[in-house]
């Protein structure tokens, strides 16, 4: 991978002029690390999405809990609400778990190696990489599928990225090159690089790229093959009841069960399949009953085809632990995870204050 060799300079040149300006991130080229706290806060919301979704996300959480003691001691329905739109909402309670182990093993400071990092909760070889480089000035690698991507190009590397064998050759040979004076922006400089210039999908933007004088994938007009990626497994699609329930303008929501899909987020009430005498069964009589409509939303290994049906209720009474939720509540209190959003005009229509 000698091609490597000759990245680091004109990537970091690069990167000076061409750096997105991020409120985690530190001024490119002047040598400054940024906050541990911030960075490791932005990878973790950054997993599986991007940068212009987690912006208005990472703001509102930093004025909320802006040091690892306030996220520690934040009440789980607080998280939650904070976390509300993004999704994947595990990387929250890692979030908090890894926050606890910080104020319990650590003194309330975050641990300065890139072992220690790799203890926290939820932390892995790429976030780990991530925070040592630009908070802490270590030479190591954070190699997420941008990265990738733009290493199998540059190389002409054929080698599937999703297998860990590939994965762990790339690594290592990053390694090898990342400068020791600049491992922060030289991470940073690859991610940007991947995200702005050399795009997935065959489309990338070679004219604009720093290494576009010795990169095997342009030079061989191998672009579109590369990077070599095993193709996903179909995603199982299942059809589900989503019931929105309402009584003197509040809507009716339920806890889902502590682990799983979506574990311990409010929901309004669903189930696969579903039809009308599920209300019967919760003890719950509809003055009157319409169909809402339907939706669908995307996880990573399934896909929910929903359709809704509006109830009005004839009385207060729930299934235990359910409760009755008007605007306000849903606004501050209740964190309804974004697969249905779908359902949410429906939901405005009907509840008030």
């Amino acid at each position: 991978m000698k091609e490597l060799d000759r990245l680091p300079i004109p990537l970091l040149a690069w990167y000076r002029e061409n750096a997105r300006v991020l409120p985690w991130r530190p001024a490119p080229g002047g040598g400054a690390l940024g906050d541990p706290y911030r960075v490791w806060v932005s990878e973790i919301m950054l997993q599986q999405t991007r940068v212009a979704a987690v912006l208005d996300y990472y703001r509102r959480f930093m004025a909320a809990l802006p040091a690892v003691a306030d996220l520690a001691a934040v009440e789980e329905d607080r998280l939650m609400k904070l976390w509300q739109g993004l999704g994947y909402y595990n990387r929250a309670r890692n979030l908090q778990k890894a926050a606890r182990q910080i104020m319990a093993d650590h003194g309330g400071v975050f641990p300065g190696t890139y072992e220690g990092l790799l203890s926290l909760a939820g932390v892995g070889e790429y976030t780990a990489g991530a925070v040592a480089s630009i908070a802490f000035g270590l030479p190591v690698p954070a190699v997420d599928g941008n990265v990738l991507r733009v290493v199998a190009r540059l190389t002409g590397d054929a080698g599937d990225i999703t297998k860990p064998e590939t994965k762990r050759r790339m690594r290592g040979a990053l390694e090898a090159v990342i400068p020791a004076g600049a491992p922060g922006d030289f991470n940073q400089a690859m991610m940007d690089l991947g995200a702005m210039v050399c795009l997935p999908n065959g489309a990338p933007l070679c004219a604009r790229c720093p290494a576009r004088g010795f990169c095997r994938a342009l030079l061989e007009n191998r672009t579109g093959e590369l990077p070599v990626k095993a193709p996903k497994r179909a995603r199982r699609v299942e059809a589900r009841t989503v019931y929105l329930i309402f009584r003197r303008g509040r809507v009716a929501l339920r806890r889902r069960p502590g682990r799983g899909l979506l574990a311990g987020l409010w929901e309004y009430p669903n189930e696969p399949g579903g039809g009308p005498g599920l209300l019967e069964e919760w003890g719950i009589t509809p003055l009157r009953l319409e169909r809402g409509g339907t939706a669908r939303h995307v996880f990573t290994h399934i896909e929910w085809q929903m359709e809704a049906l509006i109830a009005q209720a004839a009385e207060d009474a729930l299934p235990e632990g359910w409760v009755w939720a008007g605007r306000e509540a849903l606004r501050t209190l209740y964190a309804v995870p974004s697969a249905f959003q779908g359902f949410a005009h429906l939901v405005e229509e009907h509840i008030c204050e």
